[in-house]
Order: C-alpha cells, then sequence, then structure tokens
C-alpha cells in the first residue's frame, strides 16, 4: 500500500460513512447525541455542511443514489433519505435489524449488518431483494462495517481490525485482504479504522477512522483497474 497524501479530518468525527462523489466527499458519523451527516472538501478535509441526527439516533454507513443520500442508523431500524445538495431530510424508511455499512453498486444497494451476510435492497424503496453470506477462506466472516462498490465488488472496513477486504458479492468470496496497521494514528481518543471512499476514474482510496486526525489517499499494491 502507498500513501499519496495526507488530508486533516475532524477528530470529533466518529466515522461511519465516506464517500466521494462529483468532487464531494460525503461523510456520515455515529454515537448517539454527535451523529451527523457531512459533507467535505476533500482536498482540505474542511466541513462545508453538516446536519445532525435526532439525538437518540446513531448513524451509520451512507451511499449516495442519484441526488440523494441514503443513511443508516445502527439500532434505530430507521434509513434516512436526504437532498444530496442540502443534506435535509426527505423521508425515512424502517428495515429490520442493525446497520452497518451501505454501498451502492449502481443497480442495487449492498448493506451489512454486523453478521456476515451482505444484503441487497432496491435502491428507490430499499425493500430487501436478497443477500449473500461473506466468506474467507471458506470461514464465515463478520463484523463487516463500513462498504465502498468499486467495479462490481465491495470493499469492507471489518471492525476493530485493521483490515480492508475486497468481497465479490456473487459469490461472498473474500478475494483480496489489506492490512492497513501502518496508518493508524496514535493517540487516546482514536478508534479504529472505518471509511472507505474510492476515487473515480482512478485505483485510489481516501480512508480513515473514527476520531483520526488524517484521511489519507492511498493505492493498494497489485490492484488493477477493475
Amino acid at each position: 500500500m502507498e500513501v499519496l497524501q495526507k488530508i486533516p479530518h475532524d477528530t470529533s468525527a466518529f466515522t461511519q460513512g465516506l464517500e466521494l462523489v462529483d468532487g464531494v466527499l460525503y461523510e456520515g458519523t455515529g454515537l448517539e447525541g454527535q451523529s451527523t451527516m457531512r459533507a467535505l472538501d476533500p482536498s482540505s478535509g474542511n466541513v462545508q455542511k453538516k446536519v445532525d441526527l435526532p439525538q437518540d439516533f446513531f448513524g451509520e454507513g451512507i451511499t449516495v443514489v442519484g441526488d440523494t443520500i441514503w443513511q443508516i442508523t445502527w439500532r434505530n431500524g430507521v434509513a434516512i433519505e436526504r437532498d444530496r445538495r442540502t443534506l435535509n431530510e426527505i423521508r425515512r424508511v424502517q428495515y429490520q435489524g442493525e446497520g452497518w455499512g451501505i454501498c451502492d453498486d449502481g443497480k442495487r444497494l449492498i448493506m451489512s449488518d454486523g453478521s456476515a451476510k451482505l444484503t441487497f435492497r432496491d435502491p428507490k424503496s430499499f425493500t430487501e431483494t436478497g443477500s449473500v453470506q461473506v466468506t474467507r477462506d471458506g470461514k464465515p466472516l463478520t463484523q463487516l462495517n463500513e462498504l465502498e462498490c468499486v467495479g462490481g465488488k465491495v470493499w469492507a472496513n471489518v471492525w476493530k481490525t485493521d483490515e480492508i477486504v475486497r468481497i465479490d458479492p456473487a459469490n461472498g468470496q473474500v478475494t483480496d485482504t489489506y492490512d492497513l496497521s501502518s496508518l493508524k494514528p496514535s493517540g487516546p481518543d482514536v478508534d479504529v479504522l472505518n471509511g472507505i471512499a474510492h476515487i473515480p476514474g482512478t485505483n485510489e482510496f481516501l480512508v480513515t477512522g473514527k476520531n483520526w486526525p488524517t484521511i489519507f489517499r492511498v493505492r493498494f499494491n497489485g490492484m488493477g483497474q477493475d
């Protein structure tokens, strides 16, 4: 893995979702009473816009779909659809189980819930359309957190680890594992690696963690343009 750039990151952000679209870095943050939806300048890390979630909501993953953003919640069972320009709420949709990470592969939403299962959902209605079990070396891989859909594959943070895995959603198999432990900053308040944003048109990513002071622009070794 090669580090290409370091960008400042708000250390108060408990990062749960990260996605770069049309030159805007969208970030969803968690913790009850502190959850937000943000729009950042990816070159400086500056927060350009921020909307708070209700006090009892624990924000989780986000993904951009057209002119809207889906933001899921941990145990509230609610997905919030937002206007991408203003970040304001459009509507809320209920779902069963926990919400961890989410991404849009261009045809469907793919969502994680802490188990080894990835659930497929309709991008407009949010209804479940199928699922796949994720395995690495034949064993179920649980605690898949923030997700990023890139080129038909799913990239996922594995909670409580410094690993990012690449998953083939057709069969649930992990095809690559990347160790990002070298990026982890020191400090008493620094939490786990979480947040993967693909830089469109490149084989580079922005990655960060919960309460990290830095967003890293990285390239993974041995990764083609797929």
